[in-house]
């Protein structure tokens, strides 16, 4: 089994500056290689203290310098956020200085002010999206980008320079938190990328749709999906309730304080999370984040492995990302859960191959 530590760059609270909280995601990215998982997935985020990270493939080029094995994911690039030809540019870039260890994560994105941020409309996104997609993809095997002269980006064809080090294939995820975005990630062919928001057998059926929406476009079995948990590893049951269980809590009202989760704005091609909302409005807050904890990585390490056997045994076989610093975690918190996952957790993972 694959498992990458998920980076969220997230200052709950701003109790340190964000120079220290870059420092302390440094800090752990490094302490991932050297405890053996397999790639960094540095999110992309803008504006606010929910995760402050404008540019995971900028941060990546610096880890490229400070890493030797560890492959370096984006999780993810928000395709709508970005020119398509300069994505395609800067990945080919990435891959060169990090001698082909590149992963691919692209998104759609869910926030209301990070779109108008970005002068972007967020109804577009869905166009957006599926347009930037297959140019991005196309451009990384051909190492040149087509030219286009419709929709929202107007190409001439042009080269790709440096020129793609070798193909992507193999290495492209997308992220699908809603029906459309599953579908879309099978569509162009890419690993399907789920957080843990909701039941195994909820992300089964989104699974089911993904692995049809690839097998109508693409030959050969469909790759395993990857699933994104937030995570603590304590040493004891107490202290997972204590310390782990508030971080989670704390993470998904950050969560549903930056996208308006219990909000009406939602525009066309984001229907779902409109059904969300209404949802989450019913159950109440308390009960969505008692809901939220449950499906996560929180306990012991031996509760941990039983949390991700149960998982498998619904799901088949999946990839896992772990976020081990959010909702208050300090740094020493989210090292000490980290070590304790690689040595109590990581060995069993393996031995699932």
């Amino acid at each position: 089994m694959k498992v990458g530590l998920q980076q969220v760059f997230q200052n709950h609270g701003r109790e340190v500056s964000d120079g220290q909280m870059v420092q302390e995601e440094i800090a752990l990215g490094l302490l991932a290689e050297e405890l053996g998982f397999d790639e960094l997935w540095p999110v992309e985020h803008h504006f606010t203290d929910y995760a402050a990270l404008p540019d995971n493939m900028q941060y990546l080029s610096y880890m490229a310098a400070r890493t030797s094995r560890i492959k370096l994911a984006t999780g993810a690039v928000i395709l709508p956020w970005n020119q398509p030809v300069r994505v395609a540019e800067k990945l080919s870039l990435l891959d060169h200085l990090c001698g082909g260890r590149t992963v691919f994560g692209m998104g759609r994105g869910l926030a209301r002010c990070e779109y108008e941020g970005m002068g972007v409309e967020m109804a577009e996104s869905r166009e957006r999206f599926d347009e930037a997609a297959p140019m991005i993809l196309a451009a990384l095997e051909s190492g040149h980008m087509d030219r286009s002269d419709s929709g929202h980006y107007r190409q001439v064809e042009t080269e790709i320079r440096p020129k793609p080090l070798k193909s992507f294939k193999d290495r492209i995820y997308a992220v699908g938190m809603s029906p459309d975005s599953v579908v879309a990630a099978g569509r162009i062919g890419a690993q399907v990328l789920l957080f843990s928001n909701r039941s195994d057998e909820a992300l089964a059926e989104a699974i089911a749709a993904y692995r049809d929406s690839y097998n109508q476009n693409h030959d050969g079995e469909p790759p395993a999906p990857r699933v994104c948990d937030f995570m603590y590893c304590a040493d004891s049951e107490a202290a997972a309730k204590e310390f782990g269980e508030p971080a989670i809590a704390n993470y998904f009202v950050s969560v549903m304080n930056h996208y308006e989760l219990l909000g009406d704005h939602f525009p066309k091609g984001y229907k779902s999370y409109q059904a969300q909302a209404a949802a989450l409005q019913a159950s109440g807050k308390d009960q969505a984040c008692a809901d939220y904890v449950s499906v996560q990585c929180c306990g012991t390490a031996e509760q941990i492995v039983e949390r991700l056997a149960a998982r498998r045994a619904v799901l088949g076989d999946f990839e896992l990302n772990v976020a081990a610093r959010f909702g208050g975690l300090n740094v020493e918190q989210a090292t000490q859960s980290l070590q304790r996952f690689a040595s109590g957790v990581l060995p069993t993972l393996r031995s699932w191959n």
